[in-house]
Formats: structure tokens, sequence, C-alpha cells
């Protein structure tokens, strides 16, 4: 299963210069509550995917009001700083749209 099949939104943007924030918004509560009971979103599986140090991963949240999970990293280059190429951080989220998974 892909996460892209499963959710409504995937997005990255800025969570200020230094830190980078996912969004992943469910489709529905019953899908939400798998993944979450699961854990299919952890620090782990965050780190190999776009491969940073787990300690770089400042927060997961699952907000459930939301149906939606958040991860929040330390971005990898500061915005707008030399050799930086998403200014936005609008274009991070690209590996989480093909990330496979059993459930």
């Amino acid at each position: 299963m892909r996460l892209f099949d499963i959710a409504d939104v995937i997005r990255s943007k800025n969570s200020g210069p230094y830190e980078l924030t996912f969004d992943i918004i469910f489709k529905d509560f019953e899908t939400f509550n798998k993944i979450v009971k699961a854990n299919i979103i952890n620090k782990s599986m965050f780190s190999k995917l776009y491969s940073i140090k787990e300690e770089d991963i400042l927060d997961i949240v699952n907000f459930e009001p939301a149906k939606a999970i958040k991860i929040t990293i330390i971005r990898p280059i500061c915005s707008g700083d030399l050799g930086e190429r998403d200014v936005y951080g609008a274009q991070q989220h690209y590996p989480l749209l093909n990330f496979e998974f059993n459930l």
C-alpha cells in the first residue's frame, strides 16, 4: 500500500527558517487510526526515508481531530542559505508520496 493512495493531503512547508514540517491528512478516521495504531509513521521510518538522523526529527504528532500526522524536522540547510534549493520547503514531501508499507 502507498501512502499516496490513502491520504488526501501530503505536503511539506517551512516551520521557520531552520525547520521543515510535513503534513499527512488521511481520507478517513478509520485509516488514520489504523496507521497510528500500527505505528507506521515513526522516527525510524522517517529517518530512513529522508536519510537523516532520528535526532533531527523534532516531533511526530498524531492529531486526531484532523485525521492528520505532522512531522517536524531540522532543515538540512537553512532556508535561503547558499546551496538551498527550496526556500519555502514546499517540495520536500515527494519521498512520502511513494512510501510503501503493509497494513
